[in-house]
């Protein structure tokens, strides 16, 4: 194995990241932006780990363009801001108070 695989593997766990962590934010926010960006991101995720298998079968080059584009795809979908003050950690994990839809 390459040392490209093991960067492979390292961009696919970032693009499934990505896609739980918009799903956990539409899941408490309710926000369309991150709900179409959470069902993209099971696509994205797809073709990301079809990039781990092609550069796993000395494909490299192409595995890793693939996982590139899911990346760059992943970060195009436009989404509502939902961050104001919180800091670095709590907006890398998806940190964001729950909107309720009946609140009075």
């Amino acid at each position: 194995m390459s040392y490209l695989t093991y960067i492979a593997l390292l961009g696919a766990g970032v693009t499934v990241f990505l896609w739980l962590r918009d799903a956990r934010i539409f899941f408490r926010t309710g926000f369309p932006g991150y709900r179409k960006a959470a069902y993209r991101g099971v696509i994205y995720g797809a073709l990301a780990t079809l990039g781990v298998f092609l550069t796993i079968y000395n494909l490299e080059l192409l595995g890793l363009g693939l996982i590139l584009a899911a990346l760059y795809l992943q970060g195009k979908v436009d989404r509502e801001k939902v961050w104001k003050t919180e800091g670095t950690l709590q907006r890398f994990l998806g940190n964001v108070p729950i909107i309720r839809a009946n609140k009075k």
